[in-house]
């Protein structure tokens, strides 16, 4: 009798391989050696919204670890990228002729919660809150950490009464996902 052991992928798994398959995608397309730069989108005043600058607090501390230098980090606890200042860092960040991967905090339907969503298009900043639209990227990588209320004004309010802990495992995977992915390059 032969028995089949399927060992049901984790979400660390899952979303290293994803990632790993676009980024691959991307440099086969563009066919060019650019550097890569994580735009970290969020802020660090809303509980759900914090997201972004976690993954991009702790990219920068393993890429110090490991002497990576030809990638490039925007947005971290202390230094975020929100909707008020990506207008002005926006200009340095395209000048850089870089490949953009997009880290954003999303809502989205109740049972996609905790999900996360690595796609080969742009992210469309401001979206939820209703506020001016910004596209950039290459990639986006989304981690859903809350209900989509399709109001603004709630969305702003589920915003900041997501649990830091699940943001933070959600960070967790993300970064750690990220850097496993790139120092195999």
């Amino acid at each position: 009798m032969n028995l089949a052991y399927n060992r049901e992928e984790t979400l660390q798994e899952k979303f290293e391989n994803d990632f790993s398959s676009k980024l691959y995608k991307l440099y086969k397309l563009k066919r060019n050696d650019n550097n890569l730069i994580f735009l970290c989108v969020g802020t660090d005043k809303m509980t759900g919204d914090c997201f972004g600058p976690i993954v991009g607090t702790k990219l920068i501390e393993y890429l110090k670890e490991y002497n990576i230098d030809n990638i490039n980090v925007y947005g971290t606890l202390k230094n975020p990228i929100n909707h008020e200042n990506l207008g002005d860092k926006i200009g340095e960040i395209l000048s850089k002729n870089s490949y953009i991967i997009v880290v954003d905090a999303a809502l989205s339907k109740k049972e996609n919660v905790g999900n996360i969503y690595v796609t080969m298009e742009k992210t469309i900043l401001g979206n939820v809150l209703n506020k001016n639209k910004f596209e950039i990227g290459d990639i986006s990588i989304k981690a859903v950490v809350g209900k989509d209320l399709k109001i603004p004004k709630y969305n702003f309010i589920s915003l900041q009464n997501v649990s830091l802990n699940s943001v933070i495992e959600l960070a967790d995977i993300v970064a750690n996902g990220i850097f496993n992915t790139i120092k195999c390059m």
